[in-house]
């Protein structure tokens, strides 16, 4: 995924195996690169079909943040999307995923 915009989420995917995991993963990042780490979610939230934990991070930080995030994930699923002020596009147009991807429940955004 190329750098193309200025704000950033990644949400990483896990479930109650993988939980102790993703939160590891998510608070290292948070100590390494100073991103906003949000809550361990234990519930669906948003379009999202997996708990997760969101991360927000600027262009400043992507270039460093994707590639420990690919590197350190251990089989975690990661969709990372820029930011703008479409959420529609954001979750599609403007989203990759490190892993496995995962069908998203977009029908909150009056979409697809």
């Amino acid at each position: 995924m190329p750098d193309l915009h200025t704000d950033y989420h990644a949400h990483v995917y896990f479930d109650a195996q993988t939980v102790e995991r993703a939160s590891a993963l998510c608070e290292e990042a948070g100590r390494r690169f100073g991103v906003t780490v949000g809550r361990v979610h234990r519930k669906l939230v948003g379009p999202h079909p997996r708990w997760s934990c969101q991360l927000s991070f600027g262009r400043a930080q992507y270039d460093s943040v994707i590639p420990w995030l690919d590197a350190h994930r251990d089989g975690l699923t990661v969709l990372v999307h820029g930011m703008t002020d479409d959420p529609l596009r954001d979750h599609t147009e403007h989203a990759s995923w490190l892993g496995e991807p995962v069908a998203l429940n977009l029908g909150m955004f009056g979409g697809r």
